[in-house]
């Protein structure tokens, strides 16, 4: 599987971000648990360790990867950033840094409003909620695939991942 998520593409998601005034877009993957994640970041091989992938509004992204499974990563892009993490302590510790204070776009719907893009565990969401003390926004994701805006998280109560 070919990633996605390339320097070429890079810029446009970053725009998007700066669009939506969320400072980045935290990638999330479990064994294959989240597709979007996985298609974005071209996941291949055996992936049995959390992975994620911090994609700020501007910079340079980070790859957070296990210690004994570099494979999955094989398409991240060399000029870009990667964390080693070997224990639960060093992943907590640097999921902190990445996303300390921000406001982070994730593939997560409040309430399951949205089911289809609803991947992230609530532990996981725990864990950045902790980090960020920020609202966890799906709003990245509202876009159709012709590129067309639409916010598929919008209901009667207003957005969905707003809502509390």
């Amino acid at each position: 599987m070919t990633a996605i998520l390339t320097t070429a593409l890079l810029p446009r998601v970053q725009a998007e971000l700066e669009r939506l005034s969320l400072d980045g877009w935290l990638l999330f993957d479990f064994r294959g648990t989240n597709a979007i994640a996985g298609g974005l970041l071209g996941v291949e091989g055996l992936a049995s360790r959390r992975m994620f992938a911090w994609i700020p509004r501007s910079g340079t992204p980070t790859a957070m990867q296990h210690a004994i499974e570099p494979g999955p990563w094989r398409h991240w892009p060399k000029e870009w950033n990667r964390e080693i993490y070997s224990s639960w302590k060093t992943l907590e510790g640097t999921l902190a840094k990445l996303v300390k204070g921000k406001r982070v776009a994730m593939e997560y719907s409040a309430g399951d409003a949205v089911p289809y893009l609803d991947r992230i565990p609530a532990g996981v969401i725990e864990m950045v909620r902790a980090a960020t003390h920020q609202t966890i926004s799906a709003r990245l994701l509202g876009r159709g695939a012709n590129g067309a805006e639409r916010d598929v998280f919008q209901s009667e109560n207003g957005p969905a991942h707003e809502r509390r």
